[in-house]
C-alpha cells in the first residue's frame, strides 16, 4: 500500500487540532543531574524514562509519529567518556525495549550514520525494525548520528547514483524519496525542552512549516502534562501556510488518512 503524504510547499496540508506528526530535541538532560549534584549520565538514563511516558501519552492522544533526536551528528565532540556512556544507554534500550515496543503496536524505525555505533548496535537496530515493520498504533523515530545537512547530502548523492537522473533537474519530489523520512508526513509541532531555542541541524527539510515550540522543562521532567501545554499552545497557532487569515475557512476538517504500518512507503 502506498501513502503519499502532503509537501507543505507544493500544497496546503490539512491541519488537524491534534498533531499528526510530533518532533522532539530531548535537551537538558545533563542539567538536570548537575542540579540534583548527580553525574551527567544520571540525567540522560532518567532521559529514558521520560521517553517511556511520552510514547504512551503519545499514543493516548493518537499521535501517529513520534521522532526524537537522540544524538546529533554533532554529539561525538562530547566528552569521550559522555560519548561511550550514551552508546551503552542506546544499546541497551534496544535490548531492553523493543520486545516491549512490539507488544504495544509500537513501530520502531532508527535514521542517522550507524556506521560509528558498532556492529552489536546495528544488529539490534535492523532486528528492532524488521521486528516492528507491521504495527501501526505509532511510529516511533529515533534519530542517531543524524544531522538534518548529513540527511541532504545523502539524498543529493544517491540521485547522483541514479543513472535514470543523469542530466535531468532534480524536483522537490525527487529529493523527498531519498530523505531519511520519506515515509512519514512533516512534523506538525517540534518541542525543543531546556531553554534553547534553535533547531540544532534537526529536520533542516522536513521542519519547512512545522510549528516550533521550545519550553524551559528540562526533558526528565517533561511529562503528560508538559506535553498536553505543548498541543495545546499548538491548537492555537493559525496554519496559513502562506496564506492570509482571511482565506482560513471557519472549521477545519480533519483528515481523512488511509490506516497504515510502517512498511508503507
Amino acid at each position: 500500500m502506498t501513502i503519499r503524504f502532503s509537501s507543505s510547499t507544493r500544497e496546503v496540508p490539512v491541519a488537524a487540532k491534534v498533531p499528526r506528526h510530533v518532533a522532539i530535541i530531548l535537551d537538558g538532560n545533563g542539567r538536570w543531574a548537575k542540579r540534583r549534584f548527580l553525574p551527567r549520565f544520571a540525567g540522560h538514563r532518567q532521559g529514558v524514562e521520560s521517553l517511556r511516558s511520552a510514547i504512551q501519552a503519545c499514543v493516548e492522544r493518537k499521535i501517529e509519529f513520534l521522532t526524537i533526536f537522540a544524538f546529533s551528528s554533532e554529539n561525538w565532540r562530547r566528552p569521550t567518556e559522555e560519548v561511550t556512556l550514551l552508546r551503552q544507554l542506546f544499546l541497551s534500550a534496544l535490548e531492553s525495549e523493543v520486545e516491549k515496543m512490539h507488544r504495544n503496536g509500537i513501530c520502531l524505525k532508527i535514521i542517522g550514520d550507524l556506521q560509528p555505533f558498532g556492529s552489536r548496535i546495528i544488529e539490534l537496530v535492523r532486528h528492532g525494525v524488521d521486528l516492528t515493520a507491521g504495527n501501526s498504533r505509532l511510529t516511533l523515530t529515533i534519530a542517531a548520528n543524524y544531522g538534518g545537512r548529513w540527511d541532504l547530502l545523502q539524498a543529493f548523492n544517491r540521485i547522483r547514483a541514479d543513472p535514470a537522473q543523469a542530466g535531468k533537474s532534480i524536483t522537490e519530489s525527487d529529493l523527498e524519496k531519498h530523505l531519511s523520512m520519506n515515509y512519514a508526513p512533516e512534523p506538525d509541532l517540534f518541542i525543543r525542552t531546556g531553554g534553547e531555542q534553535r533547531i540544532s541541524n534537526f529536520l533542516l527539510w522536513n521542519l519547512a512549516y512545522t510549528e516550533l515550540y521550545f519550553t524551559e522543562t528540562l526533558w526528565p521532567d517533561f511529562d503528560s502534562k508538559a506535553l498536553d501545554a505543548a498541543i495545546a499552545w499548538y491548537r492555537e497557532r493559525e496554519r496559513r501556510f502562506g496564506r492570509t487569515s482571511e482565506q482560513l475557512s471557519p472549521a477545519s476538517p480533519q483528515p481523512v488518512v488511509t490506516p497504515t504500518n510502517c512498511t508503507s512507503s
